[in-house]
């Protein structure tokens, strides 16, 4: 046996361990992938768990209330310390024809999905495939605005004009099809195009509006590869075990697959997805009581952002409003020297009212999701006190496009 022969036979034995240890190696990363999924799903249904009958009595009559004499029609929940203390799905679904809402009705989020989307946008900074202080021309060099950053988006300090009234009057006097879904693409290319006056210059002052978070949508969609709803389902929902959350487009669907209908103002009017239920990132995503439930966790036990980037979230951006309320990136805030250190964000888009609030020092939950917009979550301060936590009132914000009442929230 000559010495060349010896020396094939063994890098061949050395090629051959290695792929045998390697493949080895992959069918145990698949083997703990499938035991943590396991263990999460167990973990997770212990704490989206209810007992009726150890429901808090107070937050039942509380919602009753708020049911009869203020027309709540929605689902809620309020959590403390990972338990529910009480929870319950009351009125329609959808009116028209009668169906009533179950616990697990999936809603439109509508600026809700603004956390998500700071999230996403996080995730990426993370993954260093940009950067907070990336200029967006630096994605669209024909982008007619100079010196808007990531930041002054996530912070809503661009000085934008809201894209949602400016296509929509495009649209209409130009009689453009109204049921077509319009993608965050062509709504940036309409932007190039057109040029529409800014509200101010970038990074002047607070002033909400949807254009900011469609934007990051579309930087999502240019910096991944991929569409904002594919990005978010491997991203974000599915590490977090949202298995009933999802982003529906009118660009990817022409009918919506959900059964909660929303429903302006009064029974009489329910609101048909149009053209601007296509731009995504702003609004779009679509999610349940018990998903935000583990959306919290998610976020508080570092799956899906560094304990670093989520406390840079929760850093008010802008002058505190009455000297608590902020905005940091992607989630309103309530920061008060003796009170508790509490995120949330509301919620008004197209028949739906929401408002979805963290208490991070108490470990309080509380979820309104709504599908009559009747202003019925304005008197919901008995149950922030009865929960000793910081009242979050109508006048947190002020200024154009900024009040939580607005159909930009």
């Amino acid at each position: 046996m000559n010495f060349r022969y010896i020396c094939s036979a063994l890098a061949l034995s050395i090629t051959l361990l290695t792929a045998c240890n390697s493949k080895k190696s992959e069918e145990k990363k698949a083997a703990d992938a499938k035991i943590r999924v396991k263990e999460d799903d167990k973990a997770d249904s212990a704490l989206i768990a209810y007992n009726p009958s150890k429901g808090d009595k107070w937050i039942a009559d509380f919602v009753q209330n708020l049911h009869k004499k203020y027309g709540f029609n929605g689902n809620m929940l309020v959590a403390k310390d990972g338990k529910i203390l009480y929870e319950k799905a009351i009125g329609w679904a959808d009116y028209l024809h009668r169906d009533s809402l179950k616990i697990n009705s999936e809603f439109e989020l509508a600026s809700i999905t603004k956390t998500f989307t700071g999230t996403a946008i996080m995730q990426l900074v993370e993954a260093g495939k940009l950067s907070l202080n990336d200029d967006v021309k630096k994605f669209f060099p024909n982008f007619p605005y100079d010196g808007i950053t990531v930041k002054l988006l996530l912070s809503h300090r661009s000085g934008m004009m809201n894209y949602v009234y400016f296509i929509d009057d495009i649209w209409r006097k130009e009689k453009r099809p109204m049921k077509k879904g319009v993608t965050n693409q062509e709504v940036m290319n309409v932007i190039a195009e057109r040029k529409p006056n800014p509200y101010t210059k970038p990074d002047n002052r607070f002033h909400y509006n949807n254009s900011n978070f469609m934007v990051l949508g579309a930087i999502i969609e240019k910096v991944t590869g991929q569409r904002y709803s594919q990005y978010m389902m491997e991203h974000v929902f599915r590490p977090a075990g949202l298995k009933h959350t999802h982003v529906y487009s009118t660009t990817e669907y022409e009918k919506i697959p959900v059964d909660v209908v929303g429903h302006d103002r009064t029974w009489k009017y329910s609101v048909a997805q149009n053209f601007l239920d296509g731009p995504v990132g702003d609004k779009g995503i679509y999610s349940t009581l018990h998903d935000l439930v583990l959306f919290d966790k998610y976020l508080k036990n570092g799956r899906l952002l560094k304990k670093q980037s989520s406390d840079s979230s929760y850093v008010g951006r802008n002058k505190p409003v009455n000297g608590h309320f902020n905005y940091g990136y992607g989630w309103r805030m309530f920061d008060g020297e003796k009170m508790d250190k509490v995120v949330y964000h509301t919620g008004w888009w197209h028949g739906f009212r929401h408002i979805y609030v963290r208490d991070l020092d108490k470990n309080i939950i509380v979820i309104f999701l709504g599908n009559l917009t009747n202003g019925s979550l304005m008197h919901l301060d008995e149950l922030y006190k009865h929960l000793n936590m910081p009242i979050i009132r109508k006048g947190a914000y002020h200024g154009n496009g900024s009040l939580p009442g607005s159909d930009e929230d």
